[in-house]
Order: structure tokens, then sequence, then C-alpha cells
């Protein structure tokens, strides 16, 4: 198929290439009547304007570059789609990236965009060897990290936007101390994470400062997924247990104590209160109602597009400057939580 060019539409619209050019650019330069016809004449032939050419001209694509873990994962999904709502927003289109939690793909897949020319890149939950290596990438591209606040100092070269996580952890426990909780299992701990790391230490401040009881019940996988939460679940069920309520690590974990808990033939929440942490869609199907910690992803979304607009849209001659953002979580309560009734 034969594409149009902006010399066809200058063509049939009886006018020079400069001026076709001026009506796509809405220059002043010429009439508005001038401009709607050309513009008509253009919807109407299917002409397109060439991006790449002008972006060799402005040395823009208005492309952002966003890599993520695993989309197919709750978190990771809802956060690429408010990523891509509110850049879309902001005048620029997004190319999504999935790292499948591999070092090398990440390098990989800055390469990639860096050779489609985008404007920045966002990097959702790097770890600390995938950081290393691609941080002599952050002098090249604008870069903005999601995730990693809780790095002190955050790594030179790129900005980072994250959770509070720890507040997390101490809002979810307060919560369940507040409903009269004073043994909680802390579910699905993994002590390779700074996130989770964060999140427990949140937790175990708030049961100290009330002189509370916290299990730890560890996750000795890589990853939280419905499956290690229900086997984690299963085997907490297999033995005696004084706890009254479960704060799981992340939403997903929550998922498989609610299977394991009704195939063991615990009641959720008449037997067992439960606080997920992430508040993924799903906890709010009317078969869950699950209990969680917001992570305020839109918040979160928003600031990390922010962040690297800042970066991009900086004068040259001007030094960037690179920022942190903690985001405060808030607590969302449905179903699975109600207050403790000692007998």
């Amino acid at each position: 198929m034969k594409r149009v060019t902006i010399k066809d539409i200058a063509k049939i619209a009886g006018v020079s290439y400069a001026t076709v050019s001026r009506a796509l650019s809405d220059s002043p330069e010429i009439s508005k009547e001038t401009r709607e016809r050309i513009k008509e004449i253009c919807a109407r032939e299917g002409y397109r304007p060439n991006t790449l050419a002008r972006s060799l001209i402005s040395n823009r694509t208005n492309v952002l570059g966003l890599i993520v873990p695993d989309i197919s994962n709750a978190f990771y999904s809802e956060v690429a789609f408010s990523i891509e709502t509110y850049a879309r927003k902001r005048g620029y289109n997004v190319m999504l990236c999935n790292s499948l939690y591999d070092t090398q793909q990440v390098d990989d897949l800055f390469n990639f965009l860096l050779g489609h020319q985008v404007d920045g890149i966002i990097l959702c939950n790097s770890r600390d060897r995938t950081r290393d290596s691609v941080a002599k990438y952050f002098q090249t591209v604008p870069t903005v990290l999601f995730g990693d606040c809780n790095l002190d100092p955050v790594p030179s070269g790129c900005s980072a936007v994250c959770l509070d996580n720890g507040l997390g952890g101490y809002t979810g426990m307060r919560y369940l101390l507040g409903l009269g909780h004073t043994d909680v299992c802390y579910l699905g701990y993994r002590a390779n994470s700074s996130t989770h790391e964060h999140r427990l230490a949140g937790a175990r401040r708030a049961a100290a400062e009330a002189g509370a009881a916290l299990h730890v019940i560890e996750n000795p996988t890589d990853f939280s997924t419905t499956e290690s939460g229900y086997a984690l679940a299963q085997s907490f069920f297999s033995a005696p247990y004084s706890s009254t309520a479960i704060f799981a690590a992340t939403d997903s974990l929550a998922l498989g104590v609610l299977q394991a808990a009704d195939e063991a033939g615990v009641r959720i929440p008449e037997d067992l209160s439960l606080l997920g942490f992430d508040n993924c869609f799903y906890g709010d199907l009317p078969k869950i109602k699950l209990s969680t910690v917001d992570q305020c992803k839109q918040k979160l979304a928003e600031a990390a597009v922010d962040l690297l607009l800042q970066l991009i849209d900086r004068p040259a001659e001007e030094p960037a400057e690179f920022s942190r953002r903690i985001i405060r979580p808030a607590l969302v309560e449905r179903a699975t939580c109600i207050p403790h009734r000692t007998e």
C-alpha cells in the first residue's frame, strides 16, 4: 500500500509543503479555515505524520520506556495501566517491557529502549544486582527507579519513587491491634527483599509499642504468589496456633491464605482475621472483600512520571536535580478483619 505523504496532501489542497506543515503544527501564520481544510484532507486521505522524522528534528520522541518484572502480576499490571494513562495525559506514549526478574534481560531492554530513542525510562522493582548492571545507563537516559526509595542513598544519576513500606507495616499492625488482636502472625516475609524488610520492621515496631506478640512465617521462595501463600498457610493451619489474625505481606499471599483456610475449615474473619498488603483490584471482589494496606498505585504512577518528565524537560545547560518521592500508604477496611472477641 502506498503511504500518503505530505507532498500528496499539498497537491490535493493546492498549497505548498510548508503550508501543510504549518497547518499540522497549528501555526498561527495561516488562517483557521486553511488549517481546518488541510486537516480534513489529511483525515480523509489517511495521512499520518512521520513521527520518526519529527523526532530527528526535535530530538524528542515523546515515548517513555517502562520495564516491569511481570505484567501478569496484578500489582504491576495496575501500575503499568496507571503510568500509561497518566503519561498520555502529559503528552507521552509508553513502550512496555517485561524483565521476568532477569538481570540480563533488564540490561538488554535498556539497550532496546535506547535504540528506539525513548525520552526516559521507568524501571520497576529492580534488585541490587540489576541496578548495578544498568547504572551505566543512568547518565545516558533520564531514569526513575520505581520501588527503590528505601535505598540510602538512591543510586546517583536517577530519581526514585516508592511507598513508605515501613509506615505500611506499622499502619496495618496498628489496625489489627485496634481490633483487639494481640497475637498476630506475619505471613510471607522474604529475607531477600528490602520492601519486605521495611514492612516487617514497621509491623514489629507497632507490636513492640503495644507489647503484642508477632510471629513471623518466612517465605523461602523468591516470589510472593498465591501458591506460596497457600503452602505457608497450609503449614500454619496444620499445627496448633495462638494467633487471632494474619497479616499477609502481600495481597497475593492473602489469596492463598483464604484458599487454605477454606480447606482447613477455618472461617475468615469469624475464626481468624486476615489483612493483606497492596490493594489489588481482586481484593474488592464480592467473594473476597479483603481488608488491606493500599499502596496508592495511582499516586505512585503519577509521581514516577512527574519525576521522569522533570529530568527530561530540564534545560540542557542546567545540571540534573535528582529526587526521592515517598508515598504514604492508606488502610482499606473491608470484610476480612473484625474485632477479636475474648471468651
